[in-house]
């Protein structure tokens, strides 16, 4: 993994233009034998009106994520990747900086996956407390 590090990262950043991942600055940054983490800054782009991350704007980070996890960890060229379920619990304000979604895969079945992912400050914070389920199937 560590020798393709760098092109899955530009991969993964490259399909996002043109999309929310794109409107929304996120940046996938790093990436393991087991996970992915992307950021996001905290700009007004992202508030809520009192001034705070959006906690919208947190579950679709996590989502970007965790789908992009799916790709990497999964046999892209076979399946089609689709989310089914995500939750979030928020556990504490942001107002600016930059925060950071690591996705982790908890099961890894042929069809279903599921993923932890955990949005942190940049103090390592936990901000939200994400769980996606994913899809994979057939292509054609």
């Amino acid at each position: 993994m560590e020798a393709h590090k760098e092109k899955i990262l530009a991969v993964c950043n490259e399909v996002c233009k043109g999309t929310l991942m794109e409107t929304l600055d996120i940046e996938y940054v790093d990436v393991g034998e087991n996970f992915l983490v992307a950021k996001m800054p905290v700009t007004p782009k992202v508030y809520q009106p009192d001034g705070v991350l959006h906690g919208g704007a947190s579950v679709a980070l996590a989502e970007s994520v965790g789908s992009a996890a799916s790709y990497i960890f999964l046999d892209a060229q076979k399946f089609m990747i689709r989310g089914l379920e995500i939750s979030a619990n928020h556990t504490k304000s942001v107002r600016e900086g930059f925060v950071y979604a690591k996705a982790s895969m908890i099961h890894k079945g042929r069809t279903t996956q599921l993923w932890e992912i955990k949005i942190t400050n940049e103090e390592g914070a936990l901000v939200s407390n994400c769980k996606l389920t994913t899809i994979s199937l057939p292509k054609g």
